[in-house]
């Protein structure tokens, strides 16, 4: 999607398959047991992923942008996904057609939103992707805004010398900024750019993983995550039915060139927490299936991995 905001402008662990014999000295199996007994310890605490996924799945309303905020909403319950992700300047609703929804809009407008939200049962956990720079009071405008509306993760492609304040604002208002990437020759097209852009910041600022944008820039996105661990903040997630072409389209997870699973598997070996967006942009106006079968595939793979870690 490209950044749309009016104050801005337009723009897995260690399996044994053997088995203990008798030990035939006390000391010698209480040595091979604590020996066992710490490697397993070791080994648990660097294997995040053996826990349960932790992770929350929304839809990037980018999705539905050819509509307005309110059914973006409703498609997003209808496809069985509770958490939305909103952007800057999309219409309010079919009554109000001339309203846009982002972090200029009056209170009023706010209100309405957060009732919509309430009734369809959905939660606004994103927002952007919006600018961000060096003006202190325009960047105070999207904080206010994303503390008011309840939003934990702004995402941003910001402007060179302005992380610090940046960096200051994240932690003043305990709301993350995730950095995205738009395929090349976009700013932060690569993991590399994101890394150098976040060197010596709080761990508040960190990327927005969209994969499928790096498969058309021509970058492994499973390499990219691993590259990025422990700064992934949140993902616009996607597959695609192409690597390396620029016009490639999306594609339902799982049936593309991504290996999808793996990447939710990877995500959830470092622990990820943040949100996967689907962000289908394909299909504009009947993609509706599809997002619902990209939901199925997510709940799927999330079943599996709560199984292991049950051992189940």
């Amino acid at each position: 999607m490209e950044i749309r905001s009016r104050a801005f402008g337009s723009s897995g662990g260690l399996r044994s398959r053997g088995a203990f014999r008798p030990c035939g000295a006390a000391g010698f199996c209480g040595a091979v047991l604590g020996a066992v007994a710490l490697s397993c310890a070791i080994l648990g605490a660097g294997d995040r992923g053996a826990a349960p996924p932790k992770w929350k799945l929304a839809v990037q309303a980018w999705t539905f942008h050819d509509m307005t905020l309110f059914e973006a909403i409703e498609k997003t319950r209808a496809a069985g996904v509770e958490c939305i992700e909103a952007f800057p300047g999309q219409r309010l609703s079919r009554e109000e057609p001339n309203v846009s929804f982002d972090h200029n809009a009056p209170v009023s407008v706010l209100a309405k939103v957060k009732k919509k939200l309430d009734r369809e049962g959905v939660k606004l956990v994103a927002y952007g992707v919006v600018g961000l720079g060096r003006d202190e009071a325009e960047n105070r405008k999207v904080f206010d805004f994303a503390k008011l509306m309840g939003i934990g993760t702004i995402v941003s492609e910001p402007e060179p010398g302005s992380f610090e304040l940046i960096d200051k604002l994240a932690e003043e208002y305990g709301i993350d900024v995730a950095i995205h990437n738009h395929p090349k020759p976009s700013r932060y097209w690569s993991p590399e750019a994101v890394l150098e852009a976040v060197k010596g910041r709080s761990k508040r600022i960190g990327a927005c993983a969209d994969t499928g944008h790096w498969m058309r820039s021509g970058v492994n996105p499973l390499e990219a995550l691993r590259k990025l661990e422990g700064r992934i903040v949140s993902a616009h997630f996607k597959d695609l039915g192409e690597f390396g072409n620029p016009a490639a389209h999306d594609v339902v997870w799982g049936t593309g060139k991504a290996d999808a699973k793996a990447l939710l598997e990877e995500l959830h070996r470092q622990g990820f927490s943040g949100a996967v967006s689907i962000e289908y942009e394909h299909n504009w106006g009947k993609s509706l299936p599809e997002v619902a079968a990209c939901a199925k595939f997510f709940k799927a793979v999330s079943e599996e991995l709560s199984k292991r870690a049950s051992g189940s």
